[in-house]
């Protein structure tokens, strides 16, 4: 079986909610995605996304993830798609990062090797090792009182965990994050994520002000080392997500950091082969995680949801699905969050079937 085809597609994801903010000014309600299509010669058809958060996010934007599809694809002509690893190195030697272009690929090879197969893609990543997968929402920068309105919004639709965006002026910040706390249910799970938009100034500041409080921490500041030193200041314990992209950095954030778990998003890291390995390495060095994704719909809500499916459920905090989030549902709006929580799909590859009247004709083939 060889990779016969390539299409690339490109669509528009609303946020449902009106304004993704976070912290430092960085906003949006609508953000570009990318889906690929790739084909094989005996006809079996793999399908993966690549979508972006704003180019002040990570050093990816848009127009770069639209150019490295186009440069990356006509290398994959001929290639074995169930070969994941080839696939990794060819797209390594045509391009230095990249990661969330070489992401949809990947993603798109791993949903064929599973038809090819006949098994979902977390049965071959070593097994669906969890049905009931917890769920988070991210509550974003508002008012305090919008926010509330927010948390008992959701929590209506069964999320039951939360992570509070901070960011800007720690002393606010942390008046809000405790009026939040406070007209939460008592079973709802609050958590608070910076974005990496603090100084190690105001990290400081904010940690210290929530410090009784014993809350999780998500990328205070944007450097390692400046995360490094907050441990010194504040007990409370950090989650690494920005600043970890590969299994270096992974170690780094363990034993440099003292971090107690890091975020693993597929389209940062460069798709489902990376997340997998990082994951694993984090399970063997008892971290914790989170599987997500940068953003996106159904397609990338269904690669999370097997990443997440196959990992140990002692290790895995949470996890989200981006299509619960936004508009575009070229899926059906498959996978589902119930209740609070998810599940992989059950049949082969993704367990997904993409609707491609949803996403009318291609911007660019290859054959």
């Amino acid at each position: 079986m060889k990779i016969a085809a390539v299409e690339l597609y490109e669509y528009k994801l609303t946020y449902i909610h009106g304004t993704y903010a976070m912290s430092k000014g960085r906003a949006a309600s609508q953000q570009p995605s990318n889906l690929v299509r790739v084909i094989t010669d005996n006809g079996i058809e793999g399908w993966g996304e690549a979508a972006i958060l704003s180019g002040n996010y990570l050093p990816l934007f848009a127009g770069g993830t639209r150019a490295a599809l186009r440069e990356l694809a006509p290398n994959l002509i001929g290639e074995d798609p169930c070969a994941t690893r080839r696939i990794e190195a060819i797209m390594d030697s045509i391009l230095m990062g990249q990661l969330n272009a070489k992401s949809a690929f990947d993603v798109a090879c791993w949903d064929i090797f599973g038809k090819s197969v006949d098994m979902p893609i977390a049965a071959l990543l070593g097994g669906v090792l969890s049905e009931d997968l917890p769920i988070f929402e991210a509550i974003p920068l508002a008012s305090t009182e919008a926010n509330i309105e927010f948390l008992r919004k959701r929590t209506k639709a069964g999320i039951r965990r939360f992570q509070l965006k901070v960011g800007d002026d720690p002393k606010r910040d942390a008046a809000r994050v405790r009026a939040i706390i406070e007209a939460a249910d008592d079973d709802v799970f609050l958590y608070v994520d910076a974005n990496a938009g603090w100084t190690l100034l105001e990290a400081s500041v904010g940690m210290r002000a929530l410090e009784d409080l014993n809350l999780w921490f998500e990328q205070p500041c944007r450097e390692l080392a400046d995360c490094a030193l907050l441990r010194k200041i504040s007990p409370l314990p950090l989650i690494m997500d920005e600043s970890v992209v590969n299994c270096g950095d992974l170690h780094q954030a363990k034993y440099e950091v003292g971090a107690a778990g890091i975020n693993i998003k597929i389209g940062r890291v460069g798709g489902i082969t990376r997340a997998a390995s990082m994951r694993d390495t984090a399970q063997n060095l008892g971290l914790h995680f989170n599987i997500e994704d940068i953003w996106g719909g159904d397609v990338s809500a269904a690669a999370v949801s097997h990443v997440a499916a196959s990992s140990r459920p002692s290790h895995l905090l949470q996890t989200s699905f981006f299509n619960d989030w936004t508009d575009g549902h070229v899926a059906g709006y498959q996978p589902r969050v119930r209740n609070g929580r998810g599940a992989a799909p059950s049949g082969p590859g993704l367990g997904i079937t993409v609707d491609r009247s949803m996403i009318g004709d291609p911007v660019a083939s290859f054959k």
